[in-house]
C-alpha cells in the first residue's frame, strides 16, 4: 500500500507566491494583470451566431485499442506515458502506474444528454484498467474531473493526489479519506521513490455557478528516479513557468494545454506560441500538447491547436545549429505507449481527417 509523506518546498521560497493565492472565499491568481469576467451571455451569443470551421473531425480519429495485459507488460523499470485523449494520461513512473486527469464519460458535462462529446472512444475501458496506484487531478472542472469515471475507478486505486478543496468532491463522492492527499501550491508528497509537486498555474475551479474558485488549481512535478515530467493542468501564460522550471526543471517531457483558447479567455487558457515559450520557461526537452482531441471546447478547428504548434516547432528547430536545442514534439496517437527516455518519432495523425 502506497503512503504519503507530505511536506513543503523550502528551497528558495518565494514569498510572494506563497499564501497570495488564498482569499477568504477561496482561491484567486496572483498576476496583477489577470482578468477572468467573461460574461456568460455574449458568449452565448457568440456560439449561436458564430460560424464555425471543422469544429469536429469528419473521419474518425485513429485510436490504438489497449487491454489490460498491453499495461501489464510494459517493463516495470520503463517509465511510460499513454495519452489516452483530452488531458488523460497514463503514465507509468518509478515503477508505479498513475493516472492524470481521467476522463472517460462520453460527454465533459454535469449532463449525460448534453455538453461537449467525445470525438473517439478511450483507448482502453476502465474494466481493463489494472490496479492504479495513484490519480492526481488538476483542478475540479469537468473535462478534469470525472464523477462517474471516479467512482468507477476508486475501488481499484491506492491514491488520489488533488489541490485544496477538491477532495472534498471526492469525500462526497465515497472516496475514503485515508486515499486522499490535498496538496497547495509548492507542497510535495513521497510515494517510496516517487516524488509529487503541485505547483502553480493561472486558471480557476468551479463545477457550477455558486462555487467559483473555493477548490484550488494546480500543475504538477513528476519525478521519480530515472524521468522528470510535468503536467500543466489548464493554465494561462505567467511568469510562473518560469519559476516552476527553475526549482524544478529541466524536465524530460512537458505536457502542456495546447487548446481551447480564445480572445475572450486569453489568461486562463494559453494559445500555441504561449504554450511553446510555457516550455522553454520550463526547460523541457521533449513536449506533448494536450487538451485538444477529444472535445469541441472553443471556437476554433478540432485540429487547429496541434497544427500551430507544430508549425512553430518546426520552425524554430530549423533556426537551431545546435540540435541540443532543438525540441522534440510528440503528438501520439490516442493509445500509443511511449517510453519517457527513449521517445518515438510521432505522427500528424490529425491531418486529412476533414
Amino acid at each position: 500500500m502506497l503512503t504519503a509523506n507530505l511536506f513543503s518546498s523550502t528551497a528558495e521560497k518565494d514569498l510572494t507566491l506563497v499564501g497570495a493565492h488564498h482569499t477568504d472565499k477561496g482561491f484567486q491568481n496572483t498576476a496583477k494583470d489577470f482578468s477572468n469576467d467573461t460574461a456568460i451571455l455574449p458568449l452565448l451569443g457568440r456560439y449561436i451566431t458564430e460560424k464555425r470551421t471543422d469544429a469536429a473531425p469528419l473521419k474518425a480519429i485513429p485510436v490504438i485499442t489497449l487491454q489490460q495485459q498491453d499495461l501489464l507488460d510494459i517493463p516495470v523499470d520503463r517509465d511510460t506515458v499513454i495519452r489516452l485523449g483530452h488531458s488523460t494520461i497514463y503514465l507509468q513512473i518509478a515503477g508505479q502506474r498513475w493516472l492524470i486527469d481521467p476522463v472517460f464519460s462520453e460527454r465533459a458535462s454535469p449532463f449525460s444528454f448534453v455538453g461537449p462529446k467525445r470525438f473517439h472512444q478511450p483507448p482502453i475501458a476502465l474494466s481493463q484498467l489494472p490496479d492504479i496506484d495513484g490519480v492526481l487531478i488538476s483542478h475540479d472542472h469537468y473535462d478534469h474531473l470525472d464523477k462517474d469515471t471516479i467512482a468507477q475507478i476508486q475501488h481499484k486505486v491506492q491514491h488520489f493526489v488533488v489541490p485544496l478543496g477538491v477532495d472534498k468532491h471526492l469525500l462526497k463522492w465515497q472516496v475514503p479519506a485515508a486515499k486522499i492527499t490535498a496538496l497547495d501550491w509548492w507542497q510535495s508528497a513521497q510515494f517510496e521513490q516517487l516524488n509529487i509537486t503541485a505547483t502553480p498555474t493561472q486558471h480557476f475551479s468551479g463545477r457550477s455557478l455558486l462555487d467559483r474558485d473555493e477548490t484550488l488549481w494546480a500543475s504538477y512535478v513528476i519525478k521519480g528516479p530515472d524521468s522528470n515530467v510535468y503536467f500543466s493542468g489548464d493554465s494561462g501564460y505567467f511568469d510562473g513557468f518560469k519559476e516552476i522550471g527553475r526549482r524544478y526543471g529541466p524536465f524530460d517531457l512537458t505536457m502542456i494545454e495546447t487548446g481551447a483558447y480564445d480572445k475572450d479567455w486569453s489568461t486562463i487558457h494559453m494559445s500555441p506560441q504561449q504554450s511553446f515559450q510555457a516550455h522553454q520557461d520550463l526547460g523541457g526537452n521533449a513536449m506533448m500538447p494536450i487538451h485538444n482531441g477529444t472535445f469541441d471546447l472553443a471556437f476554433h478547428s478540432w485540429y487547429e491547436p496541434l497544427a500551430r504548434i507544430q508549425a512553430l516547432i518546426s520552425a524554430h528547430n530549423d533556426n537551431q545549429a545546435d540540435t541540443v536545442n532543438k525540441v522534440q514534439l510528440l503528438t501520439p496517437k490516442m493509445g500509443q505507449i511511449l517510453a519517457v527516455n527513449n521517445l518515438p518519432h510521432t505522427q500528424a495523425w490529425w491531418q486529412n481527417l476533414n
